[in-house]
């Protein structure tokens, strides 16, 4: 039987820890602060529209979302559609871009994405989603370049259907499938059933697909445990990155106040010198709520941050916390 491409999965060491796509979160800006500070094992764009990549007026917008950096690598574009036409000429785009993968969003709840038919709404169509698959890997092709085709999904639409989704996206041979282990209807509602996660290494076994669990991963430790318990080939994290780009550093315990509100400015200044005004500076606000807590006066410098228009006056809040509070930034030790 025919196996899958894996391209680059094939040589990475097992299990692996990945990072999540997550829009407006892991963008070009946040994946490069954590590439430099605890780089995962495979990172992953935002969602990006195949629909708008097609069309002269939307591709120069979201092309900005598949900037990447070398630091990244390998890292893999993640694109949505409901139409195999328009996967082909996104991920023959994807693939001359120079991006060491294609993933296929299958699994986004958005009440917009999913009125095209794309994202979770291709759990209803296995052959849609079997036909998506095939367009993304013939589109790589016939740019030169045949990419790896992975698939993030969930258990099921409203009910859990995975011994009959997951046998139709295997049929259609894609190199990894990332299971959120909730259906759509769950969203994040209720705890990842990672029971579920072994049950789909078994319906994979022999396959030559790979399988990596995702949802409610704390940390790196969590992972490597829910690797353990389901024989899955590696977890992805998502919430858990969020004000802590040292989460996939498997050397680094714990970080100083001082070292955070450093990546603040850091990643401030990143997001105006990548962005400039493309971009609204309040997308940085969600990742100050997350960076400052639980330390002294973390509360009050929060607000002061949030308050906050640009890199200079962030820059300026903090070097003013930081001379007036010497002594807590350095001994106050915030546990990753």
């Amino acid at each position: 039987m025919e196996k899958p491409y894996l391209g680059f999965w094939e040589k990475l060491p097992k299990p692996f820890f990945v990072l999540a796509p997550m829009a407006n979160v892991t963008d070009a800006v946040f994946r490069r602060v954590i590439a430099k500070y605890g780089r995962p094992d495979v990172t992953w764009t935002e969602f990006v529209s195949a629909d708008g990549l097609c069309h002269p007026k939307g591709r120069q917008a979201l092309l900005r979302d598949l900037w990447f950096s070398e630091s990244e690598r390998p890292v893999v574009a993640q694109l949505f559609t409901a139409h195999p036409e328009k996967m082909f000429e996104a991920a023959k785009l994807v693939a001359e871009l120079g991006f060491d993968g294609i993933d296929i969003n299958m699994g986004c709840p958005d009440k917009n994405v999913m009125k095209q038919g794309a994202g979770a709404a291709c759990i209803k169509d296995p052959e849609l989603a079997q036909r998506l698959v095939i367009a993304a890997r013939e589109g790589s092709v016939a740019a030169g370049k045949e990419l790896p085709i992975s698939v993030k999904t969930r258990l099921g639409f409203n009910e859990d259907t995975l011994e009959e989704w997951l046998p139709a996206l295997l049929a259609a041979k894609p190199a990894v499938i990332t299971l959120h282990a909730r259906t759509k209807k769950e969203m994040s509602t209720v705890p990842a059933r990672f029971e579920r996660v072994q049950r789909a290494v078994e319906i994979a076994a022999g396959s030559g697909t790979l399988i990596v669990g995702n949802g409610d991963a704390l940390d790196l430790k969590d992972a490597e445990i829910k690797v353990r318990e389901t024989g899955a080939d590696g977890v992805m994290l998502g919430r858990a990155i969020f004000g802590n780009p040292w989460l996939f550093d498997k050397e680094k315990g714990s970080v100083t106040v001082e070292e955070k509100l450093r990546a603040v400015i850091e990643h401030t200044r990143l997001f105006e010198e990548v962005w400039g005004d493309t971009k609204s500076f309040e997308l940085m606000k969600k990742h100050y709520q997350a960076y400052v807590n639980h330390f002294p006066q973390a509360k009050e410098l929060r607000v002061e941050l949030m308050a906050c228009h640009s890199a200079d006056e962030v820059e300026r809040v903090v070097e003013k916390f930081l001379a007036e509070h010497k002594d807590a930034v350095v001994s106050v030790i915030s546990t990753l």
